[in-house]
């Protein structure tokens, strides 16, 4: 009788970053986690400081054969001997010498299994000496296992976006937000030499605003020569759930006649916000200060009826360099808060 199914999902994680004592420096990165039973499997891992290989910061290529390998995807082969995957890997360099827990991954029927969990640091594991004796195995059904990896990558409705910037940083934690909330993510500097069909699964690019006008280009022409059809987001600040949000409204295809949300205005001192129907709206302002520190500052949340709405701003959330993110069910806008004529924010003094 086979064992019992355990469930599985995947979640954003990070290992932070940081100064050691030495005066060395720890990376931070951002990567998807592998959930076991409701409870993060990096932590049945006894004080372990690893990543798996969902890392947001590897190249677009590497990220999906990952997920094909752990989707034992006839074109993926086993990176190790003995059908053994890597689960966790060193944060700084990937490199199995330093470490890494690796487990048998096989089909079992519909059903994958995790098994012969073990401290890996040669081709061949040692089981008895480095054997994870009291974790796994996990038998996942097949349905939930493949829906979970399948939607790292699944470009079906082209919600996939490609991050270009230069704070690697701040699209690490933005690519490992889009994953979490199902939207695909990849981060490159150069799309050149990315072949046509993978350019085509995009439905955005997003530009952070340190990239110049000449990569832009470069990039634009690239994906007009791959014929993909994106739309273009010029982020705003560098400010991830302002970014989701902007990545969010340029991914929204659908027609304007359906959206909930049809208008977001933000100046002279008020928030104009107009809906098709009923619906409750929840509308948050992102503002930059002198020091270039972000305050969140909840703005409104109620029902609103059909017909556009005036609400007031307040000066201290909108003060400066000003943004606001108004959500539905259904869609979210995003607008910077316009500057009046005496150059303040647009928000009531």
């Amino acid at each position: 009788m086979p064992a019992a199914h355990a469930t599985f999902a995947l979640a954003p994680a990070i290992r932070a970053g940081g100064v050691l004592p030495d005066g060395a420096y720890q990376l931070h990165r951002d990567f998807v986690d592998f959930i076991v039973d409701g409870r993060p499997l990096l932590f049945q891992l006894s004080d372990l400081d690893a990543v798996s290989p969902l890392a947001s910061d590897v190249p677009p290529a590497i990220f999906t054969a990952q997920v094909r390998a752990l989707l034992l995807e006839p074109e993926a082969s086993a990176p190790l001997p003995g059908g053994r995957y890597v689960i966790y890997g060193c944060p700084e360099c990937a490199d199995l010498a330093c470490g890494a827990v690796t487990a048998v991954i096989e089909r079992d029927g519909e059903d994958y299994v995790w098994r012969d969990f073990a401290w890996q640091t040669e081709p061949e594991p040692d089981l008895e000496r480095n054997g994870y004796h009291g974790i796994g195995p996990f038998r996942f059904a097949g349905e939930e296992y493949r829906a979970a990896l399948d939607a790292l990558t699944h470009t079906g409705d082209r919600r996939r976006v490609l991050l270009i910037g230069a704070r690697v940083a701040v699209l690490a934690r933005l690519a490992a937000v889009l994953r979490g909330i199902g939207i695909g993510a990849d981060i490159t500097r150069d799309a050149e030499h990315v072949p046509d069909e993978e350019l085509s699964a995009y439905g955005a690019v997003a530009f952070g605003r340190a990239v110049g006008e000449p990569e832009r280009a470069a990039v634009r022409a690239a994906f007009d020569r791959a014929g993909a059809d994106v739309a273009y987001v010029d982020g705003l600040a560098p400010v991830v759930p302002l970014l989701v949000a902007q990545i969010e409204q340029a991914l929204d295809r659908g027609p304007v006649a359906r959206r909930r949300l049809n208008r977001l205005e933000a100046a002279d001192g008020h928030l104009c916000v107009e809906v098709s129907s009923s619906c409750r709206v929840r509308v948050t302002a992102y503002r930059l200060d002198r020091l270039h520190r972000t305050h969140t500052h909840e703005i409104f949340d109620g029902v609103l009826e059909p017909g556009p709405h005036r609400i007031p701003l307040d000066a201290r959330a909108t003060r400066g360099e000003a943004f606001v993110v108004a959500r539905t069910a259904g869609n979210v806008l995003v607008a910077a808060v316009r500057a009046t004529a005496d150059g303040r924010s647009g928000a009531a003094h």
